[in-house]
């Protein structure tokens, strides 16, 4: 019985192979595995732009192990620009905020908030603002509106929640500036 070498190299030369198969592998080759196997996969929607593009995170453990393109994703296909190729680390950057900073009204320092408290905080002064400047009627005519408050959308909103945004912000709560800064 013919023993081959244990050493790739030499067991593609002596198996006349073309090196591109399995005997090109060490046993540290072998026994290598992609960081994804056995990990639980869950579908989402890239938060970068308005495009909507399909990524699959998988996770086990609690732990984000890599965000790849959804390539049943109708809108692309499976391929995702470089922001959102990147965007595992909007997640799992050690740099990342998970606190707000909130700097008090003729305030020097920043303060650590809590994002319940800040958008409790944001809830309160824009009812109060409404409260204060909420004009019902003016020169006779019912106007019901409000020019202290104005609404900025980002360019991950699509057009429906822009619709949505445009309903509340103007039928419910009378503001007449918003407006949307997307590129899209």
């Amino acid at each position: 019985m013919v023993r081959f070498p244990t050493w790739p190299a030499l067991r593609q030369l002596f198996r006349r192979a073309g090196g591109t198969g399995r005997e090109s592998y060490s046993a540290a080759t072998e026994n290598l595995h992609a960081r994804i196997d056995g990990a639980g996969v869950a579908r989402s929607i890239c938060p970068y732009c308005g495009v909507g593009c399909g990524q699959l995170i998988y996770h086990r453990d609690g732990e984000i192990l890599a965000i790849e393109g959804d390539p049943e994703s109708p809108i692309s296909g499976g391929t995702l620009c470089p922001k959102g190729a990147a965007s595992k680390e909007l997640l799992t950057h050690p740099e990342r905020r998970t606190k707000m900073l909130y700097r008090r009204p003729h305030g020097t320092k920043w303060e650590s908030m809590d994002v319940d408290r800040a958008l409790d905080l944001v809830a309160e002064r824009v009812f109060e603002t409404r409260r204060r400047t909420f004009i019902a009627e003016q020169d006779g005519e019912s106007v019901r509106h409000t020019t202290a408050i104005a609404h900025l959308g980002g360019a991950t909103l699509d057009n429906e929640e822009n619709y949505l945004i445009k309903k509340l912000f103007t039928g419910g709560l009378g503001m007449v500036a918003v407006s949307n800064q997307a590129r899209i």
